[in-house]
């Protein structure tokens, strides 16, 4: 028989291989009658009332014949186990026909195109940016000298934005397709502890490895792969799609296109607009990075045990209700062991993000600070679905005056930030290309500066040492997601063109990589299922 056990605890310590001694015990059998024991989800329960300790689900085997009385534990559940979640089948489809495109390589037109190839169906799939060892060059480039390549940089290229981040595979959806997508992950080279770990990353530095081993896969699988092609037309008959249009000048026939390109291309918003497509403004968030020194983070999250070598690099979350027109705050993105990076896509523009290698193993903490933004508060920028991108270019564009030009960022710090006073004198930080020290309060609209001050010092209830000497801000986070959102119709393809299926974070539907990897699935099986007929 199978058997769940979940709330399994090992203290610091304590080996997984004791694990079996525990389940031994708790159903009282001896060790041998256990002929498979394997981890589910293994977490970290650092709450502070108790010494941190790793929590886990397993699944066990034991003799149909062996006689089980499990020992009674609070916090403890034995269950039958249940079989995992097997996807729905996708239509198979033979080959032949028209060809299908996928434009855009992060996860969502990946995951896209894997699952058209897998079905018989190879798309052709087209990427602006450039493939990712040439990526890495240019976004290098870009940090160390403030040269910025318009066609690649941290959001364009092979992988998307993703690709410079901390590779957070978290996911609350249960959709049967997140296990596939993390086993697919783990094949092309991604750690294997992203099976199981309850906050589950990559890293930056695996992260790029398994680009290059999902390509190679398409490519072996029949898929067309194009670097530095960008979509400049749709061509439509009868609001049908009828093929598309490269930077080239090429046409290329097609009746499906899966639209997979991210949220840092306005070109393509404008124009699906053109074309006759329904888009709208959605609310979305606005704020700071924020850093701290790690192991002072570590302190707080798991007092006297921090630097125990069994406990990773501490992480928080936190979220509050300002009384700030009721906004909220909360942290996002946060990167343990990492650095705050610049990935401006656009002359004259900064934007932050977070990034992490999969060790963690650097001195510094970042994590995005946002309010939510409503789409009221675009109206001074417009009244039409792109509102949302010009108020984001807006505060870009004034952070970057605020940073003195070449990329460099604003920086305050947050003690200084909170009581509007200096900010000449700055700590280490790990921004590239580099800070300035500058009045933040001018870097964001008012609002959210209020609600940025409150949530703050709500948040040091929480956690005392967010508001310190240490502790600093830099300017802005802006793309946390997408301000539009391509409108779909129950078929998922775009209201206003037919066999154009957008997905992904440029969409508006998802954010981050699982979940924009399991809307590329979406989008291929709806294109799938409508070929099938």
């Amino acid at each position: 028989m199978n058997l769940r056990i979940s709330g399994l605890e090992l203290s610091l310590g304590k080996p997984e291989a004791s694990l079996k001694g525990e389940v031994s015990g708790l159903l009282n059998v001896p060790e041998d009658a256990i002929s498979r024991l394997r981890i589910i989800r293994r977490a970290v329960d650092a709450r502070q009332s108790r010494p941190p300790r790793f929590v886990y689900v397993v699944e066990v085997s034991v003799p149909d014949d062996v006689r089980l009385s499990p020992v009674q534990k609070k916090g403890i559940t034995t269950a039958a186990s249940l079989p995992d979640p097997v996807p729905l089948p996708v239509p198979a489809i033979a080959r032949g026909g028209a060809r299908p495109v996928v434009v855009g390589t992060g996860p969502a037109g990946l995951f896209a195109a894997l699952t058209l190839a897998g079905s018989g169906l190879p798309p052709l799939l087209v990427e602006r940016g450039k493939p990712v060892e040439e990526r890495i060059a240019d976004v290098q480039s870009f940090w160390e000298r403030g040269v910025l390549d318009p066609e690649s940089h941290v959001h364009f290229g092979e992988g998307g934005a993703g690709t410079f981040s901390d590779g957070k595979l978290t996911s609350r959806s249960k959709n049967p397709y997140t296990p596939w997508v993390k086993r697919v992950l783990v094949d092309a080279g991604a750690p294997s502890s992203i099976l199981t770990d309850a906050k589950p990353h990559i890293g930056t530095d695996r992260l790029r490895k398994v680009l290059i081993s999902l390509r190679n896969r398409l490519i072996e699988q029949g898929c067309e792969v194009r670097f530095r092609t960008v979509l400049t037309d749709l061509l439509m008959h009868r609001g049908k799609l009828a093929g598309v249009v490269f930077g080239s000048g090429e046409e290329v026939p097609a009746d499906a296109l899966i639209l997979a390109t991210g949220q840092s291309a306005p070109d393509v918003y404008r124009l699906l607009m053109a074309r006759g497509m329904c888009l709208e403004a959605k609310p979305y968030a606005i704020g700071l990075r924020m850093q701290h020194p790690q192991d002072g983070i570590d302190r707080i999250q798991y007092g006297k045990w921090a630097g125990h070598p069994d406990l990773p690099p501490a992480e928080y979350f936190l979220a509050v209700k300002t009384p700030v027109g009721g906004r909220s705050v909360y942290t996002f993105c946060m990167c343990p062991g990492g650095e705050i990076i610049g990935c401006s896509s656009e002359e004259g523009g900064v934007v932050t993000n977070g990034m992490s290698t999969w060790r963690r193993n650097g001195p510094w903490a970042n994590s995005a600070v946002v309010v939510n933004v409503r789409t009221d508060d675009f109206r001074e920028f417009g009244e039409g679905p792109l509102a949302g991108l010009a108020f984001r270019r807006f505060w870009e564009k004034r952070a970057y005056k605020l940073g003195g030009g070449g990329f460099f960022a604003p920086a305050q710090r947050v003690t200084e930030f909170l009581k509007d006073g200096s900010f000449d004198s700055l700590g280490d930080v790990t921004y590239r290309p580099g800070v300035r020290g500058a009045p933040l309060r001018d870097a964001l609209p008012s609002f959210a500066v209020d609600a940025i001050k409150a949530g703050l010092l709500l948040f040091e209830r929480k956690i005392r040492g967010v508001v310190s000497e240490e502790a600093m801000l830099v300017g802005v986070e802006t793309r946390t997601s997408s301000p539009v959102r391509i409108l779909r119709d129950e078929n998922g393809r775009c209201i206003g063109g037919d066999g154009i299926y957008p997905c992904g974070e440029g969409a508006g539907y998802a954010g981050g990589i699982v979940s924009s990897a399991l809307d590329g699935i979406r989008a291929a099986r709806r294109l799938l299922e409508t070929r099938a007929g």
